[in-house]
Parts: structure tokens; C-alpha cells; sequence
């Protein structure tokens, strides 16, 4: 499933996925360096009630969103500078899986424990101003993913 978007559309695209959202979804996001992975991220968490901006988790690797921040639990992670899959064990993730939601930038650098379930919105270039989206929608999405396939 693919489609074109403006920048501007981004908080759109982040409303219409944080209304499906659920405790246990993870969504990857995938993207070179501007693509807007961040910017989704935060209009995702905007939509679960963040006021204000979210920090870029890209120092601290991982940023921690509670009730009454946001509607529900929110771990964004960013694994940019994630060298070695290893070190992903270390994070925690395994654990907040149960009960939060997982935005991770970066969701390659996890090698082969990236976990099946885990929706991937790539996001590409695709004009000074557009982007290209295209998801791979896991099963556990079927039915609530918000956009035409």
C-alpha cells in the first residue's frame, strides 16, 4: 500500500493512525535522514494529546509518554545510533510491547529481531515537498489500518 503526501498533510496522516492506535501496536519507521520520520512520530503523539513538540529521541534513544501526557502509554525510540542489534535488548522494548505503543525510527537497525508483527511506513522523497508512504500492514492491522490498500 503506497501513497503520495505534502509535508503538510503529515499531521492528517498522524491523526487518522493515532485513532486506530492500540497498547502493543508498533509502528517502524523507516526513512533516509529528513524523510520525515520524526514529524510523524509527533503528529502521532500530538493526536494522543502530547502538547507542545516532542523532543527528537535521537540522544537519548528512547522518549517515555505516560497518561495524562497522552491518552495511552508511548515509548519513540530512535536506533540511529544502534551499531550493534545487541544493544537493542538493553532498551527494554521486548517489555513495553505488553502495554505501550512503539514508534521506532530506525526499526532496521534491530537485524533479524524485528519483530513480524511490527507495521513499517517507509517514507521517501518524493519532491522538494512530497513523500511517498508505503506501508506493509501485519495482520494484526487488517481492519484498522486507516487508509485504503
Amino acid at each position: 500500500m503506497s501513497f503520495h503526501f505534502t509535508l503538510a498533510q503529515t499531521d492528517e496522516i498522524g491523526v487518522a493512525i493515532a485513532a486506530v492506535i492500540q497498547p502493543g501496536d508498533c509502528i517502524g519507521l523507516v526513512g533516509d535522514l529528513g524523510a520525515g520520520k520524526t514529524t510523524l512520530a509527533r503528529s502521532i503523539l500530538g493526536a494522543l494529546g502530547l502538547k507542545g513538540e516532542a523532543p527528537s529521541p535521537s540522544f537519548a534513544i528512547v522518549q517515555h509518554y505516560a497518561p495524562p501526557e497522552t491518552s495511552m502509554p508511548v515509548l519513540h525510540v530512535d536506533l540511529y545510533r544502534i551499531d550493534d542489534a545487541a544493544e537493542i535488548a538493553e532498551l527494554g522494548l521486548d517489555e513495553a510491547r505488553d502495554d505501550h505503543v512503539l514508534l521506532i525510527e530506525w526499526p532496521e537497525r534491530m537485524g533479524t529481531s524485528m519483530w513480524s508483527d511490527m507495521m513499517r511506513l517507509q517514507i521517501d522523497f518524493d519532491g522538494e515537498d512530497a513523500r511517498r508512504l508505503t506501508a506493509l500492514v501485519p495482520p494484526a492491522w487488517e481492519g484498522r489500518w486507516p487508509f485504503p490498500q
